[in-house]
């Protein structure tokens, strides 16, 4: 782990030596990250680096309980949580998170390079660090979707020159990699050869292709769900992040893969996370949960601090001189329960803020990342679905999971047109184009229970073209046209009532505080829960509906495509 230490060095190495005061000291039982062990000690704090650990007097001193380095999540998308990157700083920097690895493909596939430097702009000078990873898959795939931008080789060659960018993003063209495309394999020895990371995102690989996909370069993953996958990856040297998040939670099922051979090549990471969830906690809730589900709490907090920030080459990760002031003092291993955060030297929560934040309401958005939302004109016509058999293949949700399988429905008729069944728990699920004003409408059907009405969104991953499920489809039309007027957004539509979520940024996220984007959300999932749906996080559910690299079954605005062969397949099974 690199140490790039303030000038001049000789202050930094008086206050470890005890001839120079330090700014202040945190006293308590320090966690080492090295030897698993806590001890007494004072951390003495200087010019935002940590000076010493041992024994330090100090005119300013916080007397704490147990003192640990700061969070770090190491594979989250900002967007995800329909968030501002500046409120998603102060709803994570509470729960003790310091530092996040952010890959902004979803706004990259919305808005091209112009949405990265978005992202980059909005997080200079915050009280979290924000560090990226450049996309390496805008569009996710071609062929099977309409998409915002590409981003070819010169395009990433530049984005791994921008502030902040420490890798290349996760490749989840991983046919493209084991059948050796140019392009992506381009991609992936520009990163190496400037010394970066790659992380990987390969669900289900196994065998040669696993190797093939190691041996191009690829160093991590974070969409294993089962833990023979996981130990098929660790065996080949694969680091592997243990996903826990809204809707794709696998650290239960996986956490026996932890031991103290493969402890080192473990992280925990969130990657998609909803406000409402981030309201309850962040790295300090999936520290709960891992004790929870039988992990040690000193190897948790490893697989937060130290294992991503050796990984990524960042100074911090650790209670030790040298390192950035980055620290977290929690109440115990149990609970986690965060009372003190240091940030590079500053106290910024001890209860309540002690940093700035941008005053609300946020700086407007440049216009490069607004007005994204291109959708031509919707009939109830391009909604039907005419009955050309009898019966259709069906996409059918993996609970706790993001993938899919693929089942078959035979749709009751209507006036010749195949419907969904509410009553067997089947909905319509249509996505359209909202690019570039085409008129490509993909229908499908989807085991989704609603009993009544329908909710559209313009998060739909990757492409986040705007896609809607329902039974009804006047009141899809009605949720439909709300997103559009909105220019991006969550509605929902019953019985001529509608609910909305305006997301103005690239239709992926708000401008409002955090705490009213919490509010509005739960507004819409009570509106959902009277509709009779059950999910537990209904809008992220059904954004994974269109993602056309995770197994087995999708629906975009070119139709249903079948992942497993990556190409499009007919609706119909019997014709």
């Amino acid at each position: 782990m690199p140490i790039h230490y303030p000038h001049p060095v000789k202050d930094l190495v008086d206050v470890a030596a005890g001839r120079k005061e330090p700014d202040f000291v945190v006293s308590g039982e320090v966690f080492s990250v090295f030897t698993g062990e806590c001890f007494e000690a004072d951390v003495a704090v200087y010019n935002g680096y940590i000076a010493g650990v041992g024994d330090y007097s100090c005119d300013v001193v916080y007397e704490t309980e147990y003192i640990l380095p700061g969070f770090i999540d190491a594979h989250v998308h900002i967007e995800s949580t329909l968030l501002h990157p500046a409120e998603f700083a102060r709803a994570v920097l509470k729960h003790g998170t310091t530092a996040v690895v952010a890959d902004p493909h979803e706004i990259a596939n919305v808005c091209g390079k112009q949405g990265i430097k978005f992202m980059i702009e909005a997080t200079a000078n915050l009280p979290v660090d924000f560090y990226f990873m450049a996309p390496s898959c805008v569009p996710a795939v071609e062929g099977l979707e309409s998409f915002g931008f590409r981003l070819e080789v010169g395009d990433v060659r530049e984005v791994l020159g921008y502030d902040r960018v420490i890798g290349l993003a996760e490749v989840m063209n991983y046919p493209g990699v084991v059948n050796g495309d140019v392009s992506m394999l381009s991609k992936i020895e520009l990163a190496l050869e400037s010394g970066k990371a790659v992380d990987g995102h390969c669900p289900g690989i196994e065998g040669k292709a696993l190797n093939a996909y190691l041996a191009a370069g690829i160093s991590t993953d974070h969409e294993s769900t089962r833990l023979e996958e996981v130990m098929e990856k660790l065996r080949r040297g694969m680091k592997i992040m243990l996903r826990e998040g809204s809707v794709a939670r696998n650290l239960k099922d996986l956490s026996k893969a932890v031991s103290p051979y493969t402890l080192s090549s473990l992280m925990i990471v969130c990657d998609d996370l909803l406000p409402e969830d981030l309201m309850r906690g962040h790295m300090d809730e999936r520290l709960r949960r891992a004790v929870r589900y039988g992990i040690r709490a000193e190897d948790a907090v490893r697989m937060v601090t130290i294992n991503p920030a050796t990984h990524y080459s960042l100074n911090c990760g650790a209670i030790a001189p040298g390192c950035i002031a980055d620290i977290v003092s929690v109440s115990g291993f149990d609970d986690f329960d965060v009372r003190l955060v240091v940030k590079r030297g500053n106290v910024v929560w001890d209860g309540e803020y002690r940093c700035d934040f941008p005053k609300l309401p946020l700086e407007k958005a440049p216009e490069s990342v607004r007005n994204s939302f291109r959708m031509r004109e919707i009939t109830l016509d391009d909604l039907k679905i005419p009955a050309e058999g009898k019966v259709c293949r069906l996409i059918r949700p993996v609970e706790g999971q993001i993938i899919t399988k693929s089942g078959e429905y035979e749709p009751p008729v209507k006036d010749g047109f195949a419907m969904p069944d509410p009553e067997s728990g089947v909905s319509k699920v249509i996505v359209i184009d909202r690019h570039r004003a085409e008129k490509f409408v993909g229908k499908a059907f989807v085991e989704f229970g609603m009993e009544k009405g329908a909710m559209a969104s313009s998060v739909s991953h990757d492409s986040h073209n705007c896609i809607c499920v329902g039974v009804d489809d006047s009141d899809m039309l009605r949720a439909i046209n709300a997103v559009k007027e909105m220019g991006g957004g969550f509605a929902a539509s019953a019985e001529g009532k509608v609910k909305t979520l305006p997301l103005p940024i690239a239709g992926l996220m708000s401008d409002l505080p955090y705490e009213e984007v919490v509010r509005r959300m739960e507004s819409l999932s009570k509106m959902l829960r009277e509709m009779g749906v059950k999910a537990e996080h209904p809008f992220i559910e059904i954004s994974f509906f269109a993602l056309p690299v995770i197994p087995e079954l999708r629906v975009t605005d070119f139709g249903l495509v079948d992942v497993v062969n990556m190409k499009l397949v007919d609706l119909w099974i019997e014709a």
